[in-house]
């Protein structure tokens, strides 16, 4: 018999004062008014992880709501972020002991992404969500605990889930503009670009720690020369197009380099209306590539740009615990290459400066005999000319790539100016005395096959993987840090990483790195997050293979053949 509303109230009546593990008498699922509330795991006392909740609606949005996969995604978004609006509207928040009374559902940014805090089930649309069950001490409060589950709940549900609550032309505007901006990156390729950048887009940010958009900040304006104009399902767009190749972001000191880079590296995410970079968006396989002092190296083949390092150490399979600047980004590189990349996103300011150039006086002083760095200006060409990867690199301090550069962008107070004819120029009256020293071809990518063994998330008695922001992952008993991964935007990336590490394990069978990942990306596509989890997970939100793969290669305990 089908357990209601009024059973879980005479439930929380009966239990009122008790210990706190007799909490778990009120797992199950209840038929509400207008949902099915289910209560799928207690917590075991007032100071644990939260109760994990699910509620379940009749879906009564329109077709139009969720036609093609765009509008689905962000009609999920738009009602996750409902809900955590709703919740901060309805929901009292402590009520005892510990995390007592609080509601709390994963709270999308300034990214619409796929998560599974809201989900769409055939004809009904899923919530999952934590609640702090109340207590004092940690004895059940019973009467506080039916407030939230028969009170609050159904009101927090009453107006997010449904569309009778909702501005339908708030919502219809975030799904269009989630719509357009997929559609504007499936145009890329076909249109020659790596990247496209809208007119009138507000690319600085409120601050560091804030990703909303700077109030008063200068619009976008493409140089008319490299304006392109778009026909998108829903509307016409006019921006800079920045073609594949070889582009150089130039300019003075806080003009706006960084800040036009940082706007391109997440472009390869849609942004919610208002952020300013609905429309910057760039190559789906774009790839951030810093320095990373310290990281941990397993077997990469690095010598395109390192080798005849002293006392031999192999370059072919390099591995260190405790990478230099230099070491560490042309690891980057090769294991971006070898995961996929189709585009390098490189700013100086966080690069080795012995990576990016060689100038001719220290190749007078130190001849390529005995200097093992092969620098990126040498080997951008060829990636592109070989192996179709572009780049886009922000360089202030050196006019070394002004010869090997397809466009020169000059910033000038956040204006983009088209200064390449101007750049080649100056690279024809100044001509460079350096030799290239880059060699006949850029090289061998890594091909690895991940031992599985290696991968290991046991800490004691269970396996433990938690996320930390978007920093750090603690997997098992290792800390993998994230902090140099410029392209997660969520913690709830780091969650679904977490466990595809996990879950990737079942295709570490011999096949190469490259082919386990894409398997796991591949069932993700085909049954959605959910495949990562026996549980009904709500805080996952969907990640690039490229990250994935960026985790896997900081793991320490990672071993390769």
């Amino acid at each position: 018999m089908e357990k209601t509303k009024e059973d879980l109230r005479r439930l929380l009546r009966r239990i009122d004062g008790k210990g706190y593990k007799a909490y778990k008498d009120i797992q199950g699922q209840y038929a509400c008014d207008d949902f099915e509330l289910h209560i799928d795991y207690v917590q075991g006392d007032p100071f644990a992880s939260p109760s994990r909740l699910r509620v379940r609606v009749d879906n009564r949005f329109p077709d139009w709501a969720y036609q093609n996969r765009s509008r689905e995604v962000a009609l999920r978004d738009f009602l996750a972020r409902q809900f955590a609006r709703c919740i901060r509207r309805f929901a009292k928040g402590n009520r005892g002991s510990g995390k007592s009374g609080g509601i709390f559902i994963d709270q999308p940014g300034q990214e619409i992404l796929e998560r599974t805090a809201v989900v769409l089930d055939g004809d009904k649309l899923e919530a999952r969500f934590q609640a702090g069950l109340p207590a004092f001490g940690r004895r059940i409060a019973g009467q506080q605990a039916a407030a939230i589950l028969l009170d609050e709940l159904p009101a927090i549900a009453g107006h997010s889930l449904f569309p009778e609550p909702l501005d339908e032309e708030v919502l219809l505007n975030h799904l269009l503009v989630n719509e357009d901006a997929d559609a504007l990156r499936s145009h890329l390729d076909g249109l020659g670009l790596v990247a496209f950048v809208a007119n009138g887009a507000l690319l600085p940010r409120a601050s560091g720690v804030d990703p909303r958009p700077l109030e008063g900040g200068l619009p976008f304006r493409s140089p008319e020369n490299m304006e392109v104009d778009i026909q998108l399902p829903n509307r016409r767009l006019t921006g800079m197009g920045i073609p594949k190749g070889i582009t150089l972001i130039t300019g003075g000191g806080y003009h706006g380099k960084s800040t036009l880079l940082r706007a391109i590296e997440l472009g390869v995410y849609n942004h919610i209306p208002g952020d300013g970079r609905e429309f910057v968006v760039a190559n789906r396989h774009a790839v951030k590539i810093r320095a990373e002092d310290g990281r941990f190296v397993e077997k990469v083949n690095i010598s395109p740009f390192i080798n005849n390092l002293p006392q031999s150490v192999d370059t072919l399979r390099f591995s260190t615990r405790n990478a230099s600047g230099s070491t560490s980004q042309a690891a980057n590189v090769m294991e971006a290459l070898e995961a996929g990349a189709r585009a390098l996103l490189i700013d100086e300011d966080t690069s080795a400066t012995n990576f990016m150039i060689r100038d001719h006086r220290m190749q007078q002083l130190v001849p390529k005999e005995r200097e093992p760095i092969t620098p990126f200006v040498d080997k951008a060409r060829q990636l592109y000319d070989e192996l179709g990867v572009s780049s886009i690199i922000v360089v202030g301090g050196s006019g070394l790539y002004f010869d090997i550069a397809d466009r020169v962008l000059c910033m000038v107070e956040y204006e983009p100016q088209d200064l390449t004819e101007r750049a080649h120029e100056i690279a024809s009256a100044h001509p460079q005395d350096r030799a290239n020293e880059g060699g006949q071809d850029f090289g061998a990518l890594p091909r690895r096959v991940p031992i599985p063994e290696s991968i290991d998330a046991q800490k004691g008695r269970r396996e433990k993987v938690r996320a930390f922001g978007i920093r750090s992952l603690q997997f098992g008993a290792e800390e993998i840090a994230l902090s140099a991964v410029e392209q997660l935007a969520d913690n709830s990336q780091l969650n679904a990483i977490g466990d595809a590490l996990l879950y990737a394990r079942k295709y570490m069978d011999g096949r190469p790195l490259v082919e386990a990942l894409d398997q796991v990306m591949a069932d993700i596509e085909k049954d959605s997050l959910d495949v990562l989890s026996r549980r009904k997970e709500g805080h996952y939100a969907v990640f690039r293979k490229l990250e994935l793969a960026a985790a896997l290669n900081r793991l320490r305990s990672l071993r390769v053949e």
